[in-house]
């Protein structure tokens, strides 16, 4: 089957209703079932002010990341800001919402609908419109899921594969804070690589952040670059490897298991 390479811009943005809680600028799905994965992936861009309401997905957990803007998050009846470099799991069940509070800034939300072939495949369900009171209540950090920031997680605690030993790793979510499926952070030095490898027990899906680099599966190599996606199908041997001059900066998303390490 092999790895898929997916660059954002070249998938078209989504038609999303409004009346159903999307007040997103640009929703697009990268990744979808369609192309054999368990999750579905989206990149999303919100334009100053702009909000998804209330909403919950009824038998999915949602991962999101997010990658520039700052706004305020609502989980339940608590609510925390979140900023670039903010990593959250939002529990299957659980009502949120995201509004930009940046004046003059997109926000960028890279999110992963776990074990969800499609966004009605999560049972999305919209639960209202976001007043100012529910902006304007305590940010006082959420009282359901994931919320940590990036630069004060550790790196795995279970041990790093061989196959990572060159990577700078975090590990933001995972089986350490009670997550099924793991987000992990890596950064490749220019001219550092992961060793060919292929994780027994889960799907792989990369992200990147920053850089730019190479793919590469048993029969191909592929050129990769800042919102590129890597679809890896679970068992399919491949390896990263930065190519340029600048860090080459990933996160990774595992479907299937809390860490690189139970990933086998």
């Amino acid at each position: 089957m092999g790895i898929s390479i997916i660059h954002t811009l070249d998938v078209p943005p989504e038609r999303m209703e409004e009346r159903d809680g999307w007040a997103i600028s640009e929703f697009r799905l990268p990744i979808t079932g369609e192309m054999g994965s368990a999750t579905t992936v989206f990149h999303s861009i919100f334009r100053p002010g702009s909000t998804h309401a209330k909403h919950l997905h009824e038998v999915s957990d949602e991962i999101a990341v997010y990658i520039a803007g700052f706004g305020v998050v609502g989980q339940g009846e608590s609510r925390a800001v979140v900023t670039a470099g903010h990593c959250r799991l939002m529990p299957k069940g659980s009502e949120h919402f995201f509004y930009n509070e940046t004046p003059h800034e997109d926000a960028k939300v890279v999110g992963f609908y776990m074990n969800a072939p499609s966004v009605e495949g999560t049972g999305y369900k919209f639960c209202g419109t976001v007043g100012e009171g529910d902006i304007s209540r305590a940010r006082d950090g959420l009282n359901e899921g994931i919320l940590v920031r990036l630069e004060q997680t550790s790196a795995p605690g279970d041990g790093i594969p061989d196959a990572w030993r060159d990577a700078h790793l975090k590990a933001p979510i995972g089986s350490h804070n009670g997550s099924k499926n793991a987000l992990v952070h890596a950064s490749l030095s220019p001219g550092a690589a992961t060793g060919d490898h292929a994780f027994t027990s889960a799907e792989a899906i990369y992200y990147v952040i920053s850089g730019e680099g190479n793919a590469t599966d048993s029969t191909s190599e592929n050129s990769i670059r800042e919102d590129s996606f890597i679809f890896v199908p679970r068992g399919e041997r491949h390896a990263i490897q930065n190519t340029g001059v600048a860090v080459l900066e990933l996160y990774i998303v595992l479907t299937g298991a809390g860490s690189l390490a139970a990933a086998g």
